[in-house]
């Protein structure tokens, strides 16, 4: 379980130096597109190579995968409209502003955004015995935008540097307790919800990637967004290819 938090605290910790960028480093539009356009890529990447390929070799005809899969986006959806009603339906913007109206929908979102990658970080660590780095890599790859383009948010709303660290801080150590979740409550689950959670995440994450994350990397890194997505996918792949064949 300590392994857990602390591999799910490795991947969220993103989220602070995201924020850490965000407040001393000043990063154009078109710089902060091309990340989150690389780190779409990575997260296709983790997507096929190891949530549904997972869920295939653990419940196969099972039926976890297409229940998972569909709830999983359909959760993702609807949650996040309900956000989005609350105000934060930004919160991914690269030009996002931020108001103290706006901390608990923010909170909220971002959530939605990490629980599913933390909780099957702890789910992967229960399976096989080790943190998959391929999975780690990918969701602390794509926090940093996130957290980058959220803390110019806040900026320009007039938040000081220790309130917005210590929001995300925050938000990193209660995204990494899901990790712990993810190991701890499925111990004993049968290979149907073993699927099922892994689907279950691989839906959510990809409606976010559809809905969000690749129209901003899109919008502000132009045509060259879909050249970096490639090059983050790949980088994926051959992380999962070696971290294979060293095991």
């Amino acid at each position: 379980m300590i392994d857990a938090l602390f591999w799910g605290l490795v991947a969220t910790s993103s989220l602070v130096v995201g924020g850490l960028i965000g407040c001393f480093i000043p990063i154009g539009n078109r710089t902060l597109g091309l990340v989150m356009a690389f780190g779409a890529g990575v997260l296709i990447s983790a997507v096929a190579y190891e949530l549904v390929f997972e869920a295939i070799r653990i419940g196969k005809g099972t039926g976890g995968i297409g229940w998972g899969m569909a709830l999983g986006a359909l959760v993702f959806f609807f949650a996040d409209r309900i956000i989005s009603n609350m105000g934060a339906d930004n919160r991914k913007a690269i030009n996002a502003s931020a108001g103290s109206a706006l901390v608990v929908p923010m909170l909220l979102g971002i959530m939605l955004d990490g629980i599913p990658e933390s909780t099957v970080i702890g789910l992967g660590i229960l399976e096989g015995g080790a943190v998959s780095i391929a999975m780690l890599v990918a969701i602390f790859i794509s926090n940093l935008p996130e957290a980058i383009a959220g803390t110019a948010g806040m900026k320009a709303g007039g938040w000081g540097t220790g309130k917005i660290l210590g929001l995300w801080v925050a938000i990193a150590v209660l995204c990494a307790l899901f990790t712990v979740a993810g190991f701890a409550f499925f111990g004993n689950a049968s290979p149907f919800m073993l699927a099922f959670v892994n689907a279950f995440a691989a839906g959510a994450i990809l409606t976010m990637l559809a809905n969000s994350m690749m129209p901003e990397a899109f919008e502000h890194g132009g045509k060259l967004a879909g050249l970096i997505t490639v090059l983050g996918f790949a980088t994926a792949i051959t992380v999962a290819l070696m971290e294979k064949a060293a095991g």
